[in-house]
């Protein structure tokens, strides 16, 4: 069921009952010796922000910033920079809320609010990870046809078998999950290094990219991509993903150990998430350098990008490193979302399955969508699907990022680890922003612009 009986809040402003640990099978699983030096403190945080990186530069964000660097040149850069500046401090927030509060981020929306208000949050977290599925599913079948020549439904077939990849890894720990994820994004970024060294674009361009200008507001289309930049960067799923993965460490319980905790966990994400942002700035890079300066504008498809590639660029290799990039991307992301979709359902729902059936269920629920929308549009119009998917992400944002600023801003719900002044103003900040800009879109949709 979607909530236990009723029962009377606690002085921390929480119900009283307690469910299931969040990601029960691997919590607290990886020790953080209060003995060991402070540099092997600080290594047993790294890994969680690694796997919320992953979200940051799945399939559905090479769609948007290909669009946006193929249509308008190196102008959006500017938003792949501020949505990452946002992405850094509400992941910080999913850390403290997780250490503070021993919750994650749906487990919290279980225990703070209303039934009916739960409920309408867990069905909205639920379109988002199926919206999120679906961009990494035809992301990870366009990456096997562009590599192997896989049809796309088998491709969507195939990457079901995530789940037991999952299964298998975690039965070896759950550093062996963060190490296969690291492995596969460190294979991205010499793939992209690479490709962009064949690029060679104009760096005074690049660098001016990233300042900002009015155009982007005002111009609906432009808008319109720099919010699906902002949905497949700001990502709803990692804000309950990053707060489950927090709890695999076992920080301690004492206030000057989750003080640690929260700085060393911080530490991890926001060094991941730069890591991230030069990748998503790499894939707009190359658009613009090699589509938007040969008068490519159009160009959104994954598929024609990667046959674009080799006679721009002249070199047979760029369009392999391409897709085996994106095949990298798609199966990082297929991993990290069915475990947000684990935490997602686990926490909203409150349910005690065994592992393999909760991932298998989880998993279920947005690949099914995803294989047959795959199916129905084929190799056309992918792209302005996988684009609609990252819009719909940025619609769903404030969903959960309301939610999560108000739990760490309550010093009730927090206690002393609650989020600082200056960092609560600029998360409500953010907050009103996403909120603003999504207006925006829909009042610009609704007038036909």
């Amino acid at each position: 069921m979607l909530d236990r009986p009723n029962t009377s809040l606690s002085d921390d402003g929480w119900r009283k009952e307690r469910g299931e640990a969040s990601l029960s099978d691997v919590h607290r699983s990886i020790r953080v010796s209060p003995h060991a030096s402070t540099f092997r403190r600080a290594a047993a945080f790294l890994g969680p922000g690694y796997l919320v990186a992953v979200g940051y530069m799945d399939p559905g964000n090479w769609a948007t910033s290909l669009a946006g660097g193929s249509r308008f040149g190196y102008t959006l850069l500017v938003v792949a920079l501020v949505s990452n500046i946002m992405a850094i401090v509400l992941q910080s927030l999913c850390a403290r809320l997780a250490i503070a509060s021993g919750r994650d981020l749906a487990q919290a929306c279980r225990d703070a609010y209303p039934r009916p208000v739960a409920f309408v949050l867990w069905m909205l977290a639920e379109t988002a990870i199926i919206a999120t599925d679906i961009a990494e599913v035809i992301g990870t079948a366009i990456g096997l046809n562009l590599i192997f020549g896989l049809p796309l439904e088998i491709g969507v077939v195939l990457t079901a078998l995530d789940v037991f990849l999952i299964l298998y890894l975690q039965k070896l720990g759950f550093r062996w999950v963060e190490a296969f994820v690291v492995t596969l994004l460190g294979v991205i970024a010499v793939c992209f290094f690479v490709q962009i060294m064949m690029a060679d674009p104009n760096w005074g361009d690049v660098i001016r990219g990233f300042a900002p200008t009015t155009e982007i507001v005002s111009n609906p289309e432009m808008l319109y991509l720099a919010l699906g930049i902002l949905g497949a960067t700001v990502m709803p799923h990692n804000l309950y993903l990053h707060s489950g993965l927090v709890q695999t460490r076992d920080y301690g319980h004492t206030l000057p150990e989750k003080r640690e905790a929260v700085k060393f966990a911080t530490i991890d994400s926001t060094v991941a998430l730069c890591f991230a942002l030069l990748i998503n700035a790499s894939i707009l890079i190359l658009a613009a350098a090699t589509f938007h300066s040969s008068g490519q504008t159009g160009v959104a498809e994954l598929g024609e990008a990667h046959s674009l590639l080799a006679p721009l660029l002249g070199l047979a290799i760029a369009p392999t490193l391409f897709g085996i990039a994106l095949l990298c991307c798609g199966l990082n992301s297929t991993v990290t979302a069915t475990i947000a979709g684990q935490i997602v359902m686990e926490g909203f729902l409150h349910i005690k399955l065994a592992p393999w059936l909760r991932r298998l269920i989880t998993r279920a629920i947005a690949i099914v969508p995803a294989a047959g929308v795959t199916i129905w549009y084929g190799d056309a119009g992918t792209a302005e699907l996988l684009i609609l998917t990252q819009v719909v992400l940025s619609l769903q944002l404030s969903f959960a990022v309301f939610p999560l600023v108000r739990f760490t801003t309550d010093r009730t719900k927090m206690g002393e680890l609650v989020a600082p002044l200056w960092l609560g103003a600029f998360a409500w900040a953010i907050a009103f922003l996403i909120a603003g800009l999504n207006v925006k879109l829909l009042f610009d949709f609704v007038g036909g612009s």
